[in-house]
């Protein structure tokens, strides 16, 4: 427990009022998002090499107790120094300071579970469960002199067990805990001690241990918590208010309030209020926080979020906590998923803020974080954190952890990013926003062609669980000509790194297929055009972009539909889901494409209520999956499941096209543009989720196949809000198989396969593994490049070809020379070639590469496409020569960035 009416109480102070105490507030971090003000970037800091339990501070030194018995620097490894279950430390540096104290029991594991300051910061009070403090009797609670650091040892009154919490007014000490007699005399749970160390009559007589005491600012009350059921003989569970002179009970809180399953673990308090931390066990618990009036000691708000609540501590107008946050889906925010070890609120609202630093769940219990204390030094303010965590933000750090109110040093992450093309004169950009840990609204800017000037700002907020993407369409394109694209995020202080350049050729005609889906009123369409990453561009309106779990396969080709490529699935763990949240639809339709040879089946697409790490879905339906024998189910959950199973089957490596919907006519499955089933259900399962595609959980659902997860391809995947009609499922199969009139022209980017060069000067060297390409006249380098080009999409043909390469980063990279590109007619391999067993090319110039003379930037050259027509469905090997001296050094597939990869960019079209 921490006395509210030292620091936390002048920090709610005006700056005008500091000022005439003759003290200073300390900045807040400048980018931070009101009213947070601590950073999220965790400071060098020693650790425990246990548990720290309990926390203080006076005058710049942080003090911790637990149970360890060394202390180290910071991170992996470093210096170590014998520290006894107590340590103390510079709040600014992290450092140990210089009070040591050894908190010993004659047998079994000595432990301090409370430390408290006396208001006049002359004592520290320490309790737990030992019987000496640097050779000092004593019994379970010590005050200890803070100047000299010595314990005080005309102060030894002897508990029957442990204590667990502390709070100190001028004049007593209210103490909590295992304990049933202190001093000889009952004193059930909690009791009072003159600072002397002289029992009083106090006795609020608990019947089960005591976790915590605050309290009030008035000093009139003192709010206990703990595991307790009565207090004073009056029903009062896990929480209650007494009288800081009688004892009596002044506000009792029956079961219910806090449920019987759950206790309180710790509490804290402001000028207004009294916060409580909760920890449940069993089904039906409550694990996380509430707020109370101090006027009436009645609630002012609390939060549902499961995910048991170990330590709460106020800083400024913001509430911190130390849990394992699992489920806060009942606050509007993240559903079951990873644990989230700190947290935010208002002292005034619930709802979280956007401070997100994170620790591991550590030893012991697993439970993270145990405790939190603020402490000042040097005008800035520093949040320290205790635990049984082992890592903070993914690095090595025991025990001991501390943040800063400023500066804020972390930037945003780098913004993904995705750019297309399927209407003249439209280039839409598409990213998803950025991960700031300590902010959630960030500043975006887009570069186009390597200017350092943006042509577009925009400004979205985010947060670890919900990232939405955010688009910008620039009509300042020309047909045909290419385009690159960057972004950076910024919090107003840290500005990301660039994102990977994206390049795009301006589309000259609309592509039929995309367009009649967002004309058909699509909200979610994912295309599967990403090279990497976790992101998934949404191209409707919608901006529900998807996150890729587990790796899949990008771009693989040819796609179902003209201009797209599709992304593969494994299987076994491979699955995305919408990064938006949705409440059940009324109506709707799912739209995906598929291919597959699969005889395990799986779950193509549906909507559940989870999404992230590997997280099967409690509830789930609006789904098509596969059974083992390649059948098509699209089910619903009305009061039962109710399934619509086709008589086909579908996993013969083809591509086909599947629609379900459901409206007021019920339930409708098409397949490759034919209705193949009826169902007149009209409502599915009421809970909002997410959706999915790839895989989730199908326990329970008729003929369920052996895997939850689907192994093939899937492509352009739409969900609509409203029940597509029989003429529409059909124009779209139509349009995606080639039908519908003139096929769109559509763009296929394909990747080296194998690439490498050759050396004149080192005529036996094989340069496979490089991460780079060179070409030069003389001496002698030459590029080798294995394309496998896809097969022209039905109806269409090969109308244009362009080879792209970019150039290193080596401020020589670039080249005044031009090179050719020429077809090889000889064997090769990557692995193998060497310039002495360089294979044989022919004399026909495909296209030549001129101008590429700057490092890391992207050129291309249009080639002969009609010499590479006829390889179509093939691999084709390329050559770059040179006639000059000036080498021109080119990433190769080998290097990091896919962006950065030589590829051949293939227009299709009709005849």
């Amino acid at each position: 427990m921490r006395t509210w009416g030292r620091l936390s109480a002048a920090l709610v102070l005006t700056a005008a009022s500091l000022a005439g105490a003759g003290m200073a507030a300390a900045p807040t971090a400048g980018a931070l998002t009101p009213p947070v003000a601590v950073t999220a970037d965790p400071l060098p800091t020693w650790q425990t090499n246990g548990v720290v339990w309990a926390m203080a501070h006076q005058g710049g030194t942080v003090f911790a107790g637990g149970t360890f018995s060394t202390v180290r620097s910071s991170g992996s490894g470093g210096t170590t120094q014998s520290a006894v279950n107590f340590a103390a430390f510079n709040a600014a540096t992290g450092a140990p300071a210089g009070c040591r104290l050894s908190f010993t029991i004659g047998s079994g594991t000595a432990t301090v579970r409370a430390l408290e300051v006396s208001p006049d910061g002359r004592t520290l009070y320490a309790g737990g469960w030992f019987n000496a403090v640097n050779g000092v009797a004593v019994s379970s609670l010590a005050a200890i002199d803070i100047a000299s650091c010595t314990p005080i040892a005309s102060f030894r009154p002897s508990f029957s067990a442990t204590v667990r919490a502390i709070d100190v007014s001028a004049d007593t000490v209210f103490v909590g805990g295992d304990f049933t007699s202190v001093a000889g005399q009952s004193r059930p749970r909690f009791a009072a001690l003159s600072t002397g160390g002289a029992l009083r009559a106090w006795n609020p007589n608990a019947d089960k241990p005591g976790r915590a005491v605050q309290l009030s600012p008035d000093g009139a009350h003192a709010v206990l918590g703990g595991d307790f059921d009565t207090v004073g003989g009056t029903g009062s569970h896990a929480l209650a208010v007494v009288d800081t002179d009688t004892g009596a009970l002044t506000r009792a809180y029956p079961v219910g309030f806090i449920p019987a399953t759950s206790v309180t673990k710790d509490l804290t308090a402001d000028a207004t209020a009294v916060f409580t931390a909760n920890e449940g066990t069993g089904g039906g618990v409550f694990d996380g926080r509430i707020a109370l009036n101090t006027s009436d000691f009645g609630q002012r708000w609390r939060d549902n979020c499961l995910g048991a609540t170990q330590s709460v501590e106020v800083y400024r107008t913001v509430l911190y906590s130390g849990s394992h946050a699992h489920d806060c889906s009942s606050m509007g925010a993240f559903p079951n998923q990873r644990r989230k070890h700190l947290l935010a609120q208002s002292v005034d609202d619930p709802k979280l803020l956007p401070w997100f630093p994170d620790t591991n769940d550590g030893i012991g219990e697993g439970l993270g974080p145990r405790v939190m204390t603020v402490a000042s030094s040097g005008g800035t303010d520093y949040l320290w954190v205790g635990g049984e965590f082992t890592t903070v933000a993914g690095s090595a750090q025991q025990g001991l952890t501390r943040f800063a109110s400023g500066p804020d040093t972390g930037a945003p992450s780098v913004p993904e990013v995705n750019v297309a093309s399927v209407r003249p004169g439209q280039v839409t950009v598409r990213w998803r926003t950025s991960l700031d840990l300590d902010d959630g609204p960030l500043t975006y800017r887009v570069y186009r062609n390597g200017s350092a000037t943006p042509i577009h700002t925009a400004t979205g907020s985010s947060l670890p669980w919900a990232r939405p993407q955010l688009t910008f369409t620039d009509t300042s394109v020309t047909a045909g000509s290419t385009y690159s694209y960057r972004v950076t995020a910024s919090d107003g202080t840290n500005t990301s790194a660039l994102s990977t350049a994206q390049s795009v050729t301006a589309a000259s005609a609309t592509q039929a297929y995309p367009a009649r889906v967002l004309a058909d009123g699509a909200t979610l369409y994912w295309r599967y055009d990403e090279a990497s990453g976790q992101f998934g561009a949404d191209s409707s309106p919608g901006d529900d972009n998807a996150v890729y779990l587990n790796g899949p396969l990008y771009r693989q080709t040819p796609g179902a539909v003209a201009g797209s490529t599709a992304m593969g699935f494994n299987g076994t763990n491979d699955y995305a889901y919408s990064d938006a949240r949705h409440a059940r639809p009324a109506a709707f339709s799912v739209e995906t494409w598929f291919r597959t040879t699969t005889t395990a089946g799986g779950k193509l697409v549906g909507f559940g209520d989870r999404n992230v790490d590997d997280n099967l879905s409690g509830s789930y339906d609006k789904h098509v999956y596969m059974t083992n024998n390649g059948r098509l189910a699209f089910g619903v959950r009305s009061g039962s499941s109710r399934t619509i199973t086709t008589t086909g089957t579908y996993n013969d490596g083809g591509w086909h096209h599947v629609v379900a919907t459901q409206g007021g006519a019920g339930m409708r499955l098409y397949v490759d543009g034919v209705l193949a089933g009826t169902d007149p259900t009209t409502t599915s399962q009421n809970y909002s989720g997410f959706w999915r595609v790839g895989g989730d959980n199908l326990n329970g659902w008729p003929n369920r196949p052996s895997s939850n997860y689907f192994a093939g391809q899937l492509d352009e995947t739409a969900v609509y809000p409203s029940a597509l009609t029989a003429a529409q499922v059909a124009d779209h199969h139509s349009l995606g198989t080639g039908g519908g009139g003139t096929p769109p022209e559509s763009e296929v980017t394909v990747e080296a396969a194998e690439d490498s060069y050759v050396n004149a000067g080192a005529p036996s060297a094989n340069y496979g593994t490089s991460g780079s390409l060179a070409v030069r006249g003389s001496s002698a380098y030459l590029t080798y490049l294995r394309f496998p080009l896809p097969a022209a999409p039905a109806g269409t043909v090969l109308k244009s070809a362009r080879l792209r390469v970019h150039t290193s980063s080596e401020a020589s990279a670039g080249s005044a020379d031009s090179q050719s590109v020429v077809p090889v007619t000889g064997s090769w391999s990557e692995t193998g070639v060497t310039y002495t067993g360089r294979p044989a090319l022919s004399s026909a110039v495909l296209g030549t590469l001129t101008g590429a003379t700057a490092a890391q930037s992207s050129y291309e050259t249009a080639l002969d496409a009609g010499a590479l027509a006829g390889a179509l469905g093939g691999s084709y090997d390329l050559a770059l020569t040179g006639a000059g001296t000036d080498a021109l050094w080119l990433w190769s597939s080998e290097a990091s960035g896919a962006s950065n990869h030589p590829v051949l960019v293939l227009t299709f079209g009709a005849p």
